[in-house]
Order: structure tokens, then C-alpha cells, then sequence
């Protein structure tokens, strides 16, 4: 089995993942960059896209609830939890997919408009942000493409509204186990016994 680093991701040289790019300076604008490694390229060639341009204000804003989202959801697996710090920040695929959707919303809002799309996108599941993701990046997934198609739609959509109040999440009910002395009946078991 390989092990992972940062958030999830593999350390295993040329593999899929994203990256947060955090420069030292305070005020600089962090960016997100999908790294699909070799994706069986005959020649080799790793690619790697700019994602999002992201201003360093907002990014303080959004960074805290993806960071607990994302540990909580690596604990549950196991594995060891990421923070974000100066430089390269690695992340598993699809934890970089939902931090695109994140910061997606939140490339054109205001600070006070973080806190509602960032309660809303903890509404979502992942597999809803997974979706998005990919909606998004086939129309206008690239760093210089914003402010159209699904990157507009999602800042209309995450920052629309007020606070929320999000519940706590809880983990689904387990169905219990039948015990070996409970008996099971079928409807052909009260037909034989008279029952009905």
C-alpha cells in the first residue's frame, strides 16, 4: 500500500493530484494546480494545469473550513491529516477537485460573502462537489477563465442568501444484525401455520 502526504495525497512519483501553491508573502495570491502526473503518456510527459488564481484575502476566508472538512473526512480513512503552509501543499484528486469548487465560488466575492459559500459548500456532498467539478473544468476550468459559465453559476449559487445553519453530520445508521435465535418469517410461513 503507498502512503500519502499533505491531504491524501500519493507520494508515489507521477501520480494524479492537485497542489496549492502558497507563497510566503502575505499579501500574494495562492494558486491551485491539477498535476495529472504521467496519465500513461508514451513520451512521459508530466502535465499540469493552473486551475485558479486565488487572492490571498479570500483564500484566508475559504482555508479553514476546507482544511477541517478535509482531515475530518482522512481521519474517518486512517490516514494522516494535512495543513496548509508556506509552499507546495499537496492534495488527493478528488479533495482538489473540491477545493476548485470552493474557491471557484469564491474567486469574485466579497470577504463577508466567504462565510455563506463556504457553509453552503459544506452542505454539499462530495460526490455533489465531485460533480460541479466536472461541469466546471470541461467549460472553464483554467486560471484565466473566469467569471463565465459554471464559475459564475457557482458564485451565484454558494454566495445567494444568508448564513445557514448546518446541522451536525452524523454517520448513517447501521442496519443491526439479526440475531440467531430471532426467528424470520415469510408470508409462506403464516400460510403454513394457519395464521392466515
Amino acid at each position: 500500500m503507498s502512503g500519502t502526504t499533505d491531504f491524501g495525497a500519493p507520494t508515489e512519483f507521477g501520480m494524479h493530484h492537485f497542489y496549492v501553491e502558497i507563497p510566503a508573502s502575505p499579501r500574494e495570491a495562492i494558486v491551485i494546480y491539477e498535476d495529472f502526473g504521467f496519465n500513461g503518456d508514451e513520451a512521459h510527459r508530466e502535465t499540469v494545469e493552473s486551475r485558479l488564481v486565488l487572492a490571498r484575502e479570500l483564500w484566508n476566508k475559504i482555508r479553514d473550513d476546507a482544511r477541517r472538512d478535509f482531515n475530518a473526512r482522512l481521519k474517518n480513512k486512517r490516514q494522516s491529516t494535512g495543513s496548509w503552509t508556506i509552499g507546495k501543499v499537496k492534495l488527493d484528486r478528488f479533495l482538489g477537485r473540491e477545493l476548485c469548487v470552493l474557491g471557484w465560488a469564491a474567486e469574485h466575492a466579497s470577504p463577508d460573502e466567504c462565510l455563506v459559500i463556504c457553509q453552503k459548500w459544506l452542505a454539499l456532498r462530495p460526490e455533489e462537489r465531485w460533480w460541479l467539478y466536472s461541469k466546471t473544468a470541461s467549460e472553464a476550468g483554467l486560471d484565466n477563465q473566469s467569471g463565465r459559465g459554471w464559475r459564475k453559476a457557482l458564485y451565484c449559487s454558494l454566495s445567494d442568501g444568508t448564513n445557514i445553519k448546518l446541522e451536525n453530520k452524523c454517520k448513517p445508521k447501521m442496519k443491526q444484525k439479526k440475531s440467531e435465535n430471532q426467528e424470520t418469517l415469510s408470508l409462506f410461513d403464516f400460510m403454513d401455520k394457519g395464521d392466515i
